[in-house]
């Protein structure tokens, strides 16, 4: 087994971060990856079977219950008959097509986009800052975060073959280098 360092490097408005990966990282971006696809993937085929699934009491009980500083924006959203039905749907069926996504490693930067961003709406409605702004909900957005930034859909996952896929005598992401923001 190989245990060779790989040297990253980034530069964001002037600030740059240097590090080493070991190569047996490769297997815990992986497990990152399996992990929330898993998780998802199970919270959104328990909802739909449930058939029990409902965010209006939700959007408009618990965040003002528990002071989230975006309460009424949740509230006014809760208060939208045709909103509600719309997150009725988006939650469970987004969840699954998440948790796919990033079990099969197909369109993962996309997948992990959305989980990341749905992270940060638990956040927000589920706020409780009694043991510090830092919680569940937060901690899995960075890992959603991460899973994207990682490319892990490129490790065991379909991305690797989809972004390689022969178009016009040319792989997919450099007839359309766009594609990378949702393959990795």
């Amino acid at each position: 087994m190989s245990t060779q360092e790989v040297e990253l490097r980034s530069t964001i408005a002037g600030f740059t971060a240097e590090g080493k990966l070991h190569t047996l990282s490769v297997w815990f971006i992986l497990a990152l990856r399996l992990m929330m696809g898993l998780a998802f993937l199970q919270s959104g085929v328990d909802k739909v079977l449930s058939g029990e699934f409902s965010a209006n009491g939700y959007l408009v009980n618990s965040p003002p219950a528990n002071g989230s500083p975006v309460a009424d924006l949740f509230v006014a959203m809760g208060e939208t008959p045709w909103f509600v039905d719309f997150v009725n749907v988006a939650v469970p069926w987004g969840e699954i097509l998440i948790g796919l996504g990033l079990l099969v490693g197909a369109l993962t930067r996309l997948a992990a986009f959305w989980g990341a961003f749905m992270m940060l709406l638990f956040y927000l409605g589920n706020w409780d800052v009694g043991h510090g702004y830092i919680n569940g909900d937060f901690a899995y957005m960075l890992v959603f975060l991460s899973v994207a930034a990682f490319g892990a859909g490129r490790i065991l996952g379909l991305d690797a073959y989809i972004e390689q896929y022969d178009v016009g005598g040319r792989p997919l992401v450099e007839r359309y280098p766009w594609m990378r923001y949702l393959l990795g």
